[in-house]
């Protein structure tokens, strides 16, 4: 193959964010935080996206810190996977 037809494949995405809940099996809901300025009225919102994760080991826990990257669809809502944990919930 030439270089032209071998393209890299993209980056894939990489989040961080709190862990909400943890009670499904091998699954976690992981809230990120965003502040973002509204377009007309230039007040400061705060917005959360509420990502599902997976975690094969169940590892996480409820107020953990978390990395998580994109991956395939792994189930109707799961298309995120856990890469590692940064800080332990106190």
């Amino acid at each position: 193959m030439s270089e032209e037809q071998q393209q890299e494949r993209p980056r894939r995405k990489v989040r961080e964010g709190i862990v909400a809940s943890a009670k499904m099996d091998k699954t976690i809901v992981v809230e990120i935080h965003q502040r973002v300025r509204h377009p007309r009225y230039q007040r400061t919102i705060a917005r959360r996206r509420r990502l599902y994760a997976h975690d094969p080991a169940n590892e996480a826990r409820e107020g953990d810190r978390v990395e998580i990257a994109e991956t395939r669809p792994l189930s109707r809502l799961k298309r995120w996977r856990l890469v590692r944990i940064v800080e332990r919930a106190r």
